[in-house]
């Protein structure tokens, strides 16, 4: 085992896992990683994992100073790996200020909500390990491979070498990205390039529409080729199909561009929004039997623990105690219903707001404990990254807007459906914040067994990102909304905002929640969405028969749903990483790769985030603008092909530097 090895080389009692400086530099990555989350999801609807490209920052610095061990590094990545799944609360919380009940993202409120599901999450899953972490034959892969970069950068001279060079893959990358979206920023070069057009003579419309972006590509990259051609083949049916029949039928008049993005705003984004609620029910459905598998294993696991004695448990076995469990259990329960009494007391809602925090106290409760199990079970399966956190976000609105219109809108104000639908957003946001935190805790738990690490300090130590997290999330999100401001919902009368932050999930479960405790939605155009999302489902269980390429329902879904602009670059990205793993079959150059795509993510959005700033500070839209109006089409032919070259170039360049390792 890794930590017989470690002990007989230093020492019996001299190897350190839960330090003070491996938290501190744990927090520190947190703090980047979050940021560039935040801006990703915003923008594209996915967030990328950040236990690899942290466990390699880690090894490359730890290195420098004494006694550093592999349970360290262990401990910096599942702080740092915080910053990959509480980002994730941005599928929810900008719905609060598309309908107007939120100006911005107040500190202690949306802090102390991320933290109070946060934290929930990590308790909520500890249960579980034994369930889906020791006891199973889930292939967590993203834990074993996060465990693998652990095992060789710390055991051997290559791994030193590999965590050098990694580091220097991860700053490269991102000075490219950065130096890419400075320049668009001057407008010397393109942001997007798109071509519109109708087709033949007829009003049917659409185009060719994508970012020049490098954080869009990379995401790609680190998506894989299964999610990204199941978002081209969304894009298919979004704007190869769907979009030039509805413009036909609309018979809009005018530029193509503008028939084209009218029928999607107002129709396909509908469509999509049916294939992923159909895909998220689906995929819940399948897990029924393994989770109640799953849980009655960990019933039987904590009945033999007891039976045993925890203290005769090896400590590759020791978990958070019992005790220390419901000591945070029952801190939280004040704190979230506080939570959950202070937003209902704020409107309309006031004079229910006591049995409101009770009533949904149990909600969140409840319903974070399926979720957990849920998310808990899907990190193992397909990994955490691939998770379908925000179908489970679905399932949440959905329950809370439900559980409001039935016993509360009938006995309530006529003006409380805004506020009405403001509760049910907070309230999936805790949902949503125990789910993504379970999903990733049992992820990084898998990643300890594996080098065996010890449980509870791992626990305690995602705890600590946990909160290091939720304090970036809230200066960001406003930051971000200051700047850019995100689409209102339709109907809301707010008005919008130049370039709008897309925001895709928010956007969809807002929605949701209105049309069902407030404005109506265009069923319609969601249950034709349904039934095309029932066909996709059919059709990707015949390619899982068949030992087929699968195209999940849930990416089809969200490639519907996203603008072009977002979603092809990502396809580009999935194929292109798709070449590179079979030009590059060793392990170290394929994990250089991924590096490299995490640098281009977290360059470009760390420059947005930058950008955002100058954006608030000089009160322009373009504060680095060297050139005017005019300059559009040689812009955008100098920004395609500067993005082609510098490409080929970096992906070059790192397959010379994992040769040399």
């Amino acid at each position: 085992m890794a930590r017989a090895a470690e002990m007989t080389a230093a020492g019996a009692g001299a190897v350190r896992e839960l330090t003070l400086r491996g938290l501190l530099l744990g927090v520190l990555i947190t703090f980047v990683f979050t940021s560039a989350n935040v801006y990703l999801g915003l923008r594209v609807g996915l967030t990328f994992a950040t236990s690899i490209p942290a466990a390699v920052i880690s090894m490359a610095i730890l290195r420098l100073v004494r006694n550093s061990s592999i349970f360290e590094n262990n401990i910096v990545q599942t702080v740092a790996s915080a910053a990959g799944c509480i980002a994730s609360i941005i599928f929810v919380l900008p719905g609060l200020v598309m309908v107007g009940w939120w100006q911005g993202f107040p500190f202690w409120q949306t802090f102390l909500l991320c933290a109070a599901g946060g934290m929930m999450g990590v308790v909520l899953s500890v249960p579980l390990r034994r369930a889906l972490v020791t006891g199973s034959d889930l292939p967590s892969p993203e834990g074993v491979a996060a465990a693998e970069v652990l095992r060789i950068g710390t055991q051997t001279a290559e791994g030193a070498a590999e965590a050098k060079v990694g580091l220097r893959v991860i700053l490269i990358g991102s000075l490219a990205s950065i130096g890419y979206a400075l320049l668009a920023a001057t407008k010397l070069v393109a942001a997007e390039a798109a071509v519109w057009f109708r087709l033949g003579t007829s009003f049917a419309a659409t185009g060719l529409w994508t970012s020049l972006s490098f954080a869009l590509l990379g995401a790609g990259h680190l998506v894989g080729l299964s999610v990204g051609l199941a978002m081209g083949f969304g894009l298919v049916i979004g704007f190869g199909l769907a979009t030039p029949i509805l413009s036909y039928i609309a018979a809009t008049p005018g530029a193509a561009e503008d028939a084209a993005l009218g029928v999607f705003t107002a129709d396909v984004r509908f469509l999509g929004a049916g294939v992923i609620g159909i895909a998220a029910f689906w995929t819940m459905g399948k897990l029924a039997r393994p989770l109640w598998r799953g849980m009655a294993s960990a019933i039987a696991a904590s009945k033999a623990r007891k039976a045993a004695g925890g203290e005769l448990l090896p400590v590759e076995e020791r978990d958070i105690g019992v005790g220390w469990l419901a000591v945070i259990v029952a801190g939280l329960a004040p704190l979230i219903v506080g939570l959950l009494w202070h937003f209902a007391g704020q409107g309309p809602l006031a004079p229910f707001a006591l049995p409101l925090s009770l009533g949904f106290y149990l909600y969140v409760l409840v319903m974070g404990a399926f979720v957990a199990a849920i998310c808990g079970y899907m990190a193992g399966l397909i990994g955490s990254s691939n998770s379908p956190v925000s179908g489970l976000a679905i399932l949440g609105v959905l329950g809370s807007a439900l559980l409001l219109a039935v016993a509360v809108r009938p006995i309530a104000d006529a003006g409380a459906g805004p506020h009405l639908i403001a509760f049910a957003l907070f309230v999936t946001g805790l949902v949503l914040a125990c789910a993504v935190i379970a999903n990733d805790n049992l992820q990084d738990l898998k990643t300890g067994q594996l080098i065996g690490a010890t449980p509870w300090k791992q626990q305690v130590a995602l705890m600590v990102g946990v909160l290091a997290g939720s304090a970036v999330i809230p200066p960001i999100l406003d930051l971000l909304n200051a700047a850019y401001g995100f689409a209102p919902l339709a109907g809301s009368g707010l008005p919008t905002p130049e370039s709008p932050l897309p925001a895709p999930q928010a956007t969809l479960i807002a929605t949701l929640a209105s049309g069902i405790l407030g404005a109506g939605l265009d069923w319609d155009m969601i249950f034709v969405g349904a039934g095309v999302g029932v066909l996709l489902i059919a059709l990707d269980e015949l390619l899982g028969r068949a030992k087929r390429l699968r195209l999940p329902p849930l990416a089809i879904g969200i490639g519907i749903y996203l603008p072009m602009s977002v979603t092809l670059p990502v396809v580009i990205g999935a194929v292109i990483g798709y070449a590179w793993d079979r030009r590059n079959p060793d392990p170290v150059s394929q994990r250089m790769g991924v590096l490299l795509a995490s640098g281009f993510i977290v360059g470009e959005s760390l420059f947005g985030v930058l950008l955002a700033g100058l954006i608030v500070t000089t009160g322009s839209g373009t504060p680095l603008a060297l050139i005017g109006e005019g300059y559009e089409g040689v812009a955008m032919a100098a920004g395609t092909a500067l993005v082609i070259a510098m490409l080929m170039a970096l992906y070059r360049w790192t397959a010379r530097a994992a040769a040399r390792v």
